[in-house]
């Protein structure tokens, strides 16, 4: 099936994809507290992370680090939205695909103090 901006070439389309991730980002802060959480710790990382004394790599390894929790939990989130689109019933794949997810957004936030450690400690 293809979207509605598959049609659309330069310009027209970045501007639909655009206005789609906006959309995403939104509808994850307004339904995800768990995504509202992590955005609050980017807000107050990030700028920690720029002001360290790292090099300029390991600053945007600090950096990187937290965006990609954010990024996972945004995955994480459509992973479960499609799950429950198709079926609310508890099923072992349904658990499944929820289950992955969600250790996928561990393991991206276990990252985060292991980067910073690294980079910090040399």
């Amino acid at each position: 099936m293809n979207g509605p901006h598959k049609g659309k070439a330069g310009p027209a389309r970045l501007w639909g994809a655009l206005h789609h991730s906006l959309d995403g980002l939104s509808a994850a802060f307004r339904h995800k507290e768990a995504f509202r959480l992590e955005v609050v710790l980017a807000l107050v990382l990030i700028p920690v992370a720029v002001h360290t004394p790292a090099s300029g790599a390991g600053k945007a390894m600090m950096v990187a680090s937290v965006l990609l929790v954010l990024v996972v939990e945004l995955i994480n989130t459509g992973i479960e939205a499609v799950t429950d689109r198709i079926s609310l019933e508890n099923h072992v794949l349904a658990k499944r695909a929820k289950d992955m997810g969600s250790a996928a957004v561990m393991l991206a936030a276990i990252d985060v103090p292991v980067v910073w450690l690294l980079v910090l400690l040399g």
